[in-house]
């Protein structure tokens, strides 16, 4: 019996271990070095696309194989055929038009090159051939590329889309630069899940892409959506109801435009603050919609919270300014109005759905009771989970340059209380009962 319990356990162990080691083993299959360098480069009639990908990727090209090494002097025809892959798996767009090589060349590297630190370096190294004793081992070094393209003018739009390995999604990323004609280089980090990227958007095509953005970002924002939810639940009336999300647009617009010119508070500790204090903030909502509330200190709470929501939203823009080539101020304020419009349509849902519920499915004092209390706890764990992250998070040391931005911020919260006050005061110059208290019993009518 004793033998028999020693064996399961000895067959645990092994299935414990193999399960640890699987994904351990599949991860290093695709390696660290899981990125494509690219430089694209725009001159008077045509464009170059300076291109190195790690070797593994390239496994159906089938380079021939001396031994345990690449058999360099045949390997002509599968180095064309990696060209080939190269064109069907990354496209340059002019004007929305997809383009189509005219040359192209391409050599095989050893790991140890360094030569696409710069587009000069890439495109000089590219042009060599290798070393006839050079040993270049299966599955290890880089297969680099020369790949031009006639173009009928520099100052078209140029995008580009890779598809390149779309099995390994995100975790394939094309590092890029764009050097355009006369002009200052771009960097950016796409992936297949990317889509059509423009190197050098127009101020139109920027502001619509972000646009989009801030929409998607308010849309999936659930902690966002779960706070805007407790805002409305006990208010009635189109006018309470536009005063206090008047006040919330304000206020996160307020933080997003500052964090967006780096005047946020940097530092490994602040996002999962910010995330944090985003999850308290719906906690605190919920919890005084069932204490009850009043519409002018909601609306002061509101503007406060507001604050750090757009903190919370510039994750959002920053991660993908580099998308917004020359027109960071368009992209910012297109951001902005995609948060607003995205606003608009979880409103346009939410207050009829919220109605019906309150008045078919749980009418009165107790509907509103049990609504708060469930998004009071959703945000109670989030609250926790996100603090404990916070606790595990080095604080910063307090220097200068954190002080003057800790002064800013406080300054311009100052300005923003000043026209939080301006809107209560002109609520309590409205005809008597439109700034009434509003607790758990009232009506609301």
């Amino acid at each position: 019996m004793k033998r028999y319990r020693l064996r399961i356990t000895a067959a645990w162990c092994l299935l414990v271990a193999a399960a640890i080691y699987a994904p351990l083993a599949g991860a290093h299959e695709f390696k660290l070095d899981a990125v494509i360098n690219a430089f694209v480069k725009i001159e008077p009639g045509q464009a170059e696309l300076v291109v190195r990908a790690p070797l593994y990727l390239f496994k159906s090209v089938k380079f021939p194989i001396d031994n345990i090494t690449i058999d360099l002097p045949n390997s002509g025809a599968a180095l064309q055929r990696a060209i080939a892959a190269y064109e069907q798996s990354l496209t340059l767009f002019e004007n929305g038009r997809p383009l189509s090589a005219s040359h192209a060349v391409a050599r095989l590297s050893l790991p140890s090159d360094r030569s696409f630190e710069s587009y000069g370096q890439a495109s000089r190294h590219v042009a060599t051939t290798v070393e006839a004793d050079t040993k270049i081992y299966v599955d290890q070094g880089y297969v680099d590329a020369t790949i031009t393209y006639p173009i009928g003018s520099p100052e078209s739009e140029f995008a580009i889309r890779t598809t390149a390995a779309p099995e390994l999604g995100d975790y394939l990323k094309l590092a890029l630069r764009y050097l355009p004609l006369g002009g200052d280089s771009r960097a950016m980090v796409i992936s297949t899940l990317s889509g059509t990227v423009s190197m050098n958007p127009t101020w139109w095509g920027a502001a619509a892409t972000f646009t989009r953005l801030g929409i998607a970002h308010i849309l999936t924002g659930y902690d966002h959506l779960l706070f805007l939810l407790c805002l409305v639940i006990p208010l009635h009336g189109w006018r309470r109801i536009l005063s206090v999300i008047s006040v919330f647009t304000l206020a996160h617009s307020f933080t997003l435009l500052g964090t967006a010119f780096n005047l946020a508070p940097s530092g490994a500790w602040f996002p999962p603050f910010v995330e944090t204090a985003i999850a308290a903030s719906i906690v605190y909502m919920a919890l005084e919609n069932i204490m009850g509330i009043r519409l002018d200190r909601r609306i002061v709470i509101t503007g406060l919270f507001g604050l750090v929501h757009g903190f919370g939203f510039s994750y959002g823009l920053q991660e993908n300014f580099q998308f917004a080539g020359t027109h960071l101020l368009v992209s910012l304020l297109g951001f902005n109005v995609g948060i607003e419009v995205g606003q608009i349509i979880v409103l346009t849902v939410m207050l009829p759905a919220l109605a019906v519920v309150r008045r078919y499915v749980l009418p009165g004092k107790v509907g509103m009771i049990i609504l708060s209390a469930i998004a009071a706890d959703t945000g109670w764990h989030w609250m926790v989970d996100r603090a404990s992250a916070l606790w595990d998070t080095r604080w910063p040391q307090p220097t200068v340059a954190g002080f003057v931005t800790l002064a800013l911020w406080i300054a311009g919260i100052f300005a923003a209380a000043g026209g939080i006050a301006t809107i209560v005061a002109r609520l309590k110059s409205l005809p008597e009962g439109a700034a009434v208290a509003l607790n758990p019993g009232s009506s609301g009518r």
